[in-house]
């Protein structure tokens, strides 16, 4: 049988370890928070660069990463064939459609361009607003991004114009021609007239006060875990010896 001391240290070792892990994880919320705040600094600083030039465009992941939210201007032709409405994304609360279509820098060398939203219709879900993709060579002017975000989907495999996710390196495939492992999102309308597509890329969400948040709750129940301790272990028992 464990002896009154011993039952003492064991609490003691429990408090202790509980304290120090919810302290820890406060401490952990805050570091995610300090990291949010640089990483849209660092988005900032990038967007007032000088534009990429085309021929520096990453073909690698490592460097994509180090280009991503910089501005770029590139030049090629559409491959109207492969437009994709990349489903359930939502601006502003409606439900809508992404429009992705790649764009050919030179003979089996490509990049897939964010070319801006578009509403769902109501009624229909497979009735698509037309983009226009003209013929020829066209200037592009955006921003280097990564690929767009992957959504929760039944199925591993998709086809057609509308889907719910595309995969660089799987799109690439399917269409036969590489592409490079980013994406740009479109910043500057095109000069015809019946361009419907919305073109406002929103950063990725700080969420700092949601770090807070949590960082808060944690050292709350730090506090509450050393406090519990204190009046249960030592400020109790001495009250009742007084008596």
């Amino acid at each position: 049988m464990r002896s009154p001391a011993a039952s003492r240290w064991l609490v003691l070792l429990a408090a202790l370890l509980a304290a120090a892990l919810t302290a820890r994880l406060g401490f952990w919320q805050l570091d995610r928070a300090r990291q949010k705040i640089a990483l849209h600094d660092e988005i900032e600083q990038r967007g007032a660069q000088a534009p990429i030039a085309a021929a520096d465009l990453a073909r690698d992941s490592d460097t994509a990463a180090q280009q991503h939210y910089r501005p770029i201007r590139v030049q090629g032709r559409w491959l109207s064939r492969h437009v994709v409405y990349l489903d359930n994304r939502q601006l502003d609360g409606r439900p809508g459609f992404i429009v992705l279509t790649p764009l050919l820098l030179a003979p089996g060398d490509a990049v897939l361009v964010q070319r801006g939203w578009v509403p769902r219709d109501r009624e229909q879900r497979t009735r698509l607003v037309p983009v226009d993709t003209p013929d020829g060579e066209v200037s592009i002017a955006g921003r280097v991004a990564p690929p767009p975000s992957a959504l929760f989907a039944m199925g591993s495999e998709e086809a057609g114009m509308i889907r719910q996710n595309v995969a660089v390196a799987d799109f690439a495939r399917e269409i036969g021609v590489a592409l490079r492992p980013l994406s740009i999102q479109q910043l500057e309308p095109p000069s015809a007239p019946t361009d419907l597509l919305q073109r406002r890329w929103p950063l990725p969400a700080l969420d700092v006060g949601k770090h807070h948040g949590y960082a808060f709750q944690w050292f709350a129940l730090s506090a509450l875990i050393t406090g519990l301790y204190v009046w249960f272990q030592l400020i109790r028992p001495r009250r009742r010896a007084a008596r």
